[in-house]
C-alpha cells in the first residue's frame, strides 16, 4: 500500500516503533527534506541516536548498503540509514541491494530511501518489496491551485492568521516556488507579532524578490511563458539587477538544453535528472524540446552571446531590450521573426 503525506505523519506521531524500511519520494525537494525531517526527529525520540548518510551517485557501491546493514553501532544499539536516491532509480544492483537489505533486515537500524523522483517507471519488485518490509510514502507536489490553501495551513500552524486573500496573494507572489513560500512564512511570523495578515499588511511586510528571479525567468522561457518572461524581467530590472549577472544561469540552462536535443528522447529525461533538472524545471525542459530543434536554439544561444557583448559595452544597443527579445523568442516561436536581422545570429 502506497501512503500519503497525512497517513505517514498520523503514523509517525502514533507509532510505538518504526518501520525496518521508509521510501520516501516527491519531485518537491521542500517536502521532502521535511517529512525526511520529521521521520529523523520520530526516531531520534525512539532511541536512534546514531545516522549513517549514504549518498547514491554514480560511482556509488551498493555494497556499502549491505555493509552499513551488517556492521554494528559503536555508540549506539539503534542507527538510521539514510540513504539518499536524487532519481529515484536505483537500477539493478540498487533493486538487488534493496530487496536483499529488506530480507536481512538487522531489526535495530531504520532504512530510510529518499527519492526526489517517482512515476511508474519506477515502480518494481525493490520497491514492491519495500511496501511490504516498510512503509512506501508517496508526497504529491503542491500545484498551483492548492498552493494558497497550503499556505493557510503551514500559517496556522506557525500561529500566524493569514486571511485566504492573504494567502492567494503570496501564492501570486512565489509562483509555485513552495520554499520561498516556507521562508516568507516564516519571516511573517516574526513580524506579524501575533496579529492577523490581510492583503495591506503582507504587501507592507513581504519583499516582493521571490518572484522576480534568473531561474523563474529561465523557466518561463523554456515553458514557453512569455507572459511570465516580460513579467519577470521586468521585476528583475526594477530592482537594480543587471543584465551581465543574469547571463551565467541563461546560457548555462540554454546549454543543458543543446546536449539534451542532441540525444535520443528515450535518454533525455534520465540525463536531465542527473543534471538535478526535477518538477517544473523538468517539465519547461521538455516542452522547449518539443518547440524548437537543434538549429533554433542554437541560434538562442547565439544571440545571448551579442546580448553578453551589449551588456559589457562592446556593441551598440540596449542590453535590456536585446534580452528581452531572445527570451521572448524562446518563449514562443514565432516571436523569433519578429527580431532585428543583427540579433539573428547564425
Amino acid at each position: 500500500m502506497v501512503f500519503g503525506l497525512a497517513q505517514f505523519d498520523r503514523h509517525l506521531r502514533e507509532a510505538k516503533a518504526l518501520k525496518p524500511v521508509y521510501l520516501l519520494a516527491s519531485s518537491e525537494p521542500l517536502l521532502l527534506i521535511e517529512a525526511a525531517d520529521r521521520l529523523r526527529l520520530r526516531a531520534r525520540e525512539l532511541g536512534y541516536h546514531e545516522r549513517d548518510v549514504l549518498n547514491v551517485e554514480a560511482s556509488f557501491d551498493w555494497d556499502d548498503l549491505a555493509r552499513a546493514g551488517a556492521s554494528l553501532s559503536l555508540f549506539a544499539s539503534q542507527r538510521i540509514l539514510d540513504l539518499r536516491l536524487p532519481t529515484g532509480k536505483p537500477g539493478a544492483e540498487g533493486a538487488a541491494a534493496i530487496v536483499d537489505y529488506c530480507a536481512h533486515a538487522n531489526g535495530s537500524d531504520v532504512l530510510m530511501i529518499s527519492a526526489m523522483e517517482w512515476d511508474k517507471k519506477n515502480a518494481g519488485k525493490w520497491a514492491q518489496t519495500v511496501e511490504r518490509a516498510g512503509m512506501f510514502v508517496q508526497i504529491d507536489p503542491i500545484y498551483l491551485n492548492l498552493l494558497p490553501a497550503w499556505i493557510v495551513d503551514r500559517a496556522r500552524s506557525r500561529q500566524l492568521p493569514l486571511s485566504p486573500q492573504a494567502a492567494q496573494a503570496l501564492a501570486d507572489r512565489v509562483e509555485g516556488n513552495l520554499l520561498a513560500a516556507a521562508q516568507e512564512i516564516d519571516k511573517l511570523a516574526l513580524l506579524a507579532e501575533g496579529r492577523s495578515i490581510d492583503v495591506d499588511r503582507l504587501q507592507a511586510l513581504v519583499a516582493d524578490n521571490a518572484r522576480f528571479n534568473v531561474f523563474a525567468l529561465a523557466e518561463a522561457a523554456l515553458a514557453g511563458d512569455a507572459t511570465r518572461v516580460r513579467r519577470v524581467l521586468a521585476g528583475l530590472r526594477a530592482e537594480g539587477e543587471q543584465v551581465a549577472g543574469l547571463l551565467g544561469w541563461l546560457v548555462n540552462s540554454l546549454a543543458l538544453l543543446l546536449r539534451a536535443a542532441l540525444l535520443p528522447r528515450a535518454q533525455v529525461t534520465a540525463t536531465l535528472k542527473n543534471e538535478r533538472v526535477y518538477g517544473t524545471r523538468l517539465q519547461a525542459y521538455g516542452a522547449a524540446l518539443t518547440r524548437g530543434d537543434l538549429a533554433f536554439w542554437e541560434r538562442r544561444l547565439a544571440e545571448l552571446a551579442l546580448v553578453d557583448r551589449l551588456s559589457k559595452g562592446r556593441a551598440d544597443g540596449d542590453a535590456w531590450l536585446a534580452l528581452e527579445r531572445v527570451l521572448l523568442s524562446a518563449a514562443d516561436r514565432r516571436l523569433a521573426k519578429c527580431l532585428p536581422r543583427r540579433m539573428l545570429a547564425g
